[in-house]
Formats: C-alpha cells, sequence, structure tokens
C-alpha cells in the first residue's frame, strides 16, 4: 500500500518508519524544510530507539521518503494519515489550526479520477464532535459532488515515547471510528499483523477515548504521588506501600503509573487534561476531580523542589541527571524536569544537566520552541558525562536512575522516581 504520512513528530514519524518496516511505500509531509532533509538522507528528526535504523532502512529500499508538497503523489496513495500537533490553546483546549490546514490541503488534492477512496485517517487527539463538525465540513465543501472520494476515519495512537516502535506493533488496542462504526477495509488489511483487540465504533466514541486514557494516567501519577507525600511525612517507606498496593490485581489496578514518584508531564498528559477540562465546562459537566490534577501535580513538583532545597547551601551546586520528560528521548515539553530546573535557577542555585539524549542543536519545532522559552540558558547548563563526573556537587538530582552506574562527586542524591 502506498501511504502519505502528515506530520513529521514523534507519532507520524514513528508510524512511517514502522508502516515501511511491513512494507508499505510511505510519503512523510511536513511543512520543516529540516526535517524533510533529514528524512531523506536516511536519518530521523526526533530521539526515540530503533528509529534511526528503521528509517536507515526503509531509505535504503526506496520505501521513504519526504516532502513539504505531495502534489500528485497523493492520488497514488490508498491512504493518509494525519499526525499534526494539536498543542493547547491558552484556554487549555486543544489548537486545532494544524488540523484544519492540513484538512484543506489533502482536500485540495484530491484528483477527480480517483478509481477507490482515499482513506483519511486521523490519528491526532481531538475533541469529541470535530470530525463531523470540523474536518467533515472542509472536505464537503472543497470536494461537493466528488465527497465519495474520501473515507474519513479517526484512530487514537497509544505510543509512548521511548518505546514508540514496540507500541506501534504490540498496541494494547485498535480503536477506529468511523461514520456509521461499521468496518474500514484499508485499516483492516494495514493492521492485519498486529495482534490487538479492535473495536469500532463512531467518531466520537473513538475521539474521546485518548482523553479518557490520558486523564485516568493523569489521575493515577496525581493520586501516587499525593499518598507519596503523605508516607512521607508520616515517615512511612513509600516504596513499600506501592509495593503492597498494586500487588493487589483483584481490587485494585495494574501498577503503571501507580507508583509514587516524579510528577506527570510530556507531550500528551497535561494537554489533554486540559483540553478535557475545557470541554467538561463547555458542556456543563462538573468534573471536580479532574479539574484538581494539574494543581495536584503542580503541588507534587513544588514539593520534590523543596525537598532537594533542604540538601543545597545557598549559592549551592547542583547537578541534574535527566532533563527531557522520559528516558531514551529529548522531548522537552512540559518536562516537569525543565520546571525544577527553573526553580533551582530562580533560587540562586548554581545548575549543571547532564543528558546525553539532548543536544539544543537537534531540537526542531514545538519542542525546540518550548525547551528555550522555558529554560533560555539551556545550551550553558548542559554539561557533558566527564565533566559531571569529575566535579563535586552539593546535591544530585536523579530523575533517570542513572546515578547508580556514574561515579559522581558528591554529598546527597535524591532519586525523583522513588522519593528518595
Amino acid at each position: 500500500m502506498k501511504i502519505a504520512v502528515f506530520g513529521l513528530g514523534y507519532v507520524g514519524m514513528t508510524a512511517a518508519a514502522c508502516l515501511s518496516k511491513l512494507g508499505h511505500e510511505v510519503i512523510g509531509v511536513d511543512v520543516s524544510d529540516e526535517k524533510v532533509a533529514i528524512v531523506n538522507a536516511g536519518k530521523s528528526p526526533i530521539t526515540e530507539p530503533g528509529l534511526d535504523e528503521l528509517i536507515a532502512r526503509a531509505a535504503r529500499k526506496g520505501l521513504l521518503s519526504a516532502t513539504k508538497d505531495p502534489g500528485g503523489n497523493l492520488d497514488d496513495c490508498a491512504m493518509a494519515i494525519v499526525c499534526v500537533g494539536t498543542p493547547s490553546a491558552p484556554d487549555g483546549s486543544h489548537n486545532m489550526s494544524f488540523v484544519v490546514e492540513v484538512s484543506h490541503h489533502i482536500a485540495e488534492l484530491v484528483g477527480p479520477h480517483r478509481a477507490t477512496p482515499l482513506t483519511i485517517v486521523f490519528r491526532s487527539t481531538m475533541r469529541p464532535g470535530t470530525i463531523e463538525e470540523l474536518v467533515l465540513p472542509i472536505f464537503e465543501d472543497t470536494l461537493r459532488d466528488r465527497i465519495g472520494l474520501v473515507e474519513l476515519v479517526y484512530n487514537p495512537e497509544f505510543l509512548r515515547e521511548s518505546v514508540a516502535i514496540q507500541d506501534f506493533f504490540n498496541p494494547p488496542k485498535i480503536v477506529i471510528g468511523t461514520k456509521d462504526g461499521q468496518r474500514c477495509a484499508a485499516l483492516d488489511e494495514l493492521n492485519a499483523s498486529i495482534d490487538a483487540p479492535v473495536f469500532y465504533t463512531t467518531y466520537r466514541a473513538a475521539e474521546m477515548t485518548k482523553f479518557v486514557d490520558n486523564t485516568f494516567h493523569a489521575v493515577k501519577i496525581a493520586f501516587a504521588n499525593e499518598v507519596g507525600r503523605v508516607c512521607d511525612r508520616l515517615g512511612i517507606s513509600a516504596v513499600t506501600v506501592h509495593k503492597i498496593f498494586t500487588s493487589d490485581t483483584k481490587l485494585n489496578i495494574s501498577p503503571y503509573y501507580l507508583r509514587p514518584g516524579g510528577a506527570f508531564g510530556g507531550s500528551c498528559l497535561p494537554k489533554d487534561v486540559r483540553a478535557l477540562q475545557y470541554i467538561a465546562s463547555d458542556v456543563g459537566a462538573h468534573t471536580h476531580l479532574v479539574d484538581s490534577l494539574l494543581r495536584s501535580n503542580d503541588a507534587h513538583k513544588n514539593f520534590l523542589f523543596e525537598n532537594c532545597l533542604k540538601a543545597v547551601p545557598a549559592g549551592g551546586q547542583v547537578l541534574m541527571l535527566g532533563l527531557a520528560f522520559k528516558e531514551n528521548s529529548d522531548d522537552l515539553r512540559e518536562s516537569p524536569n525543565i520546571d525544577l530546573a527553573r526553580k533551582f535557577l530562580q533560587s540562586n542555585i548554581h545548575l549543571s544537566i547532564y543528558d546525553p539524549h539532548v543536544e539544543p542543536s537537534k531540537l526542531l519545532g514545538q519542542n525546540l520552541g518550548y525547551a528555550f522559552s522555558n529554560l533560555p540558558a539551556l545550551r550553558k547548563l548542559l554539561i557533558a558525562r566527564s565533566v559531571a563526573e569529575s566535579e563535586l556537587f552539593d546535591l544530585v538530582v536523579d530523575t533517570r536512575g542513572w546515578a547508580k552506574n556514574m561515579a559522581l562527586r558528591t554529598k546527597w542524591i535524591i532519586d525523583v522516581n522513588t522519593l528518595s
């Protein structure tokens, strides 16, 4: 199958590379000249374990290329997959401008003489009703009596950064939203080799799925961290309490996201919690638990910082291990580690950061903008491992569990992930 993937960020780039591994011919489409050039050179524009190898192999086989303008190539494609960003707007809702732009672009490129409909799969997180009320009208207005030349589908992704390739081929589930809730032949063919439960449903139910998942992950993290803070105040081991709690698989749930430790962050959870808050307010629902999640998460960031501050003298030296929000990633968007770094700097603490996956010159797009708007001195703060292991620090803040494998010179080490 020939497939166009619009948006070469974490989701789109992973999808493009994995689809090419399955033998599909993939054309990546992005507005960034730099991303297009990197992909066409057989490299990955993002940091994700295993992605460079997949892209290089696909480029050698002629199965993966990138362009800013798919032009006439779209008529040769059986499917277009939309993976553009839906970042938070100032009011907390999702900014749908990229979805609108790419919908107009695709609609204008659909030729009048297609033999079969173009299946257009939207994977970007969006408010329930978006396909019916925003996307479909764009295609209807552009194509008019040719609307039968496209098939719109909503298919949310469940990829975790740093294990995205594994999650692509082994997802927890496949959710497919169609106009009537019936099957989509093109996606059935695409997913034929993937072993996962498949749910066909309406657009709105499929759109809601991602909000439910991400908000529940945020609930679990906030709950676990609140329990962890109570344990800390009472002198109880949060690790022990977590082990006992998650051992109960009859009444409790899986241990994922339920370990007291770092605050949640990244490109999905905070954004989607805000968007669900906005939706709930807009429709008159009263989501008091959801409304408290970001405040609870901010409280945990302050708790972690205050614990760290106890171990640092005025004007002291601090080393942070890990800045991106997750291991093996350079994604800095809403990373709680950036908030922690900023608090140290605001308190006149001398800060150094070691994260081998973060290279400022390689940051692109929203990741680049977020990094330097929130931590302008990023380039000066980052140090090499040799420097991290040679200098003396009053405190090492370990967000990754790296300290045990490093020869560090320090008085104190705080492991954020275990609150110890």
